[in-house]
């Protein structure tokens, strides 16, 4: 089964990328001219975590993220709806993510000066709230579930229209 699918991959990787053909060997080795590339991909998978969002609805969304990647990043380029009005200054508390398992959010190293003053704005503050572009992807937060609050304080998002004076 695990030749067969590999077999399915390499196909597709070849016809996208003309990588060449890869071969398993008797003992279970990559061969062929695509060894390099398929090395490669497998290298930058394992540099990657799972993150799991969840939406004001309660849907789930998993992403895989690269190491060193803020999550803030990590939502736009997955069409996640994490705001970052400020685009990771640490100026706003638009990207206030709720860490859902406390045992993640342990792992987290402590928040700044800065990123508590921020968060303190925050809507919907819980114990386990940080900002999405304070939260840098590492293999130990592999699996982390982040919770998106309802609203932000962002008047020009959540339809506030300002009245003239």
């Amino acid at each position: 089964m695990f030749r067969s699918k590999l077999s399915q991959f390499t196909s597709l990787i070849r016809q996208k990328n003309s990588i060449g053909s890869v071969t398993i060997s008797k003992r279970g080795y990559l061969q062929g001219p695509g060894k390099a590339y398929f090395k490669t991909l497998v290298t930058k998978l394992k540099h990657r975590i799972s993150v799991i969002f969840i939406d004001k609805d309660g849907e789930e969304t998993t992403i895989m993220v690269p190491i060193g990647m803020s999550m803030l990043e990590a939502a736009h380029e997955n069409d996640i709806e994490l705001e970052g009005a400020c685009e990771g200054s640490l100026a706003c508390s638009t990207c206030h993510a709720i860490v859902m398992d406390t045992h993640m959010y342990n792992k987290l190293e402590d928040p700044t000066d800065e990123e508590n003053d921020m968060l303190d704005l925050a809507f919907g503050l819980t114990e386990t709230s940080r900002l999405g572009c304070q939260v840098i992807a590492r293999p130990e937060l592999d699996g982390i579930r982040l919770a998106l609050p309802a609203a932000t304080r962002n008047f020009a998002v959540d339809g506030h229209v300002p009245k003239p004076h």
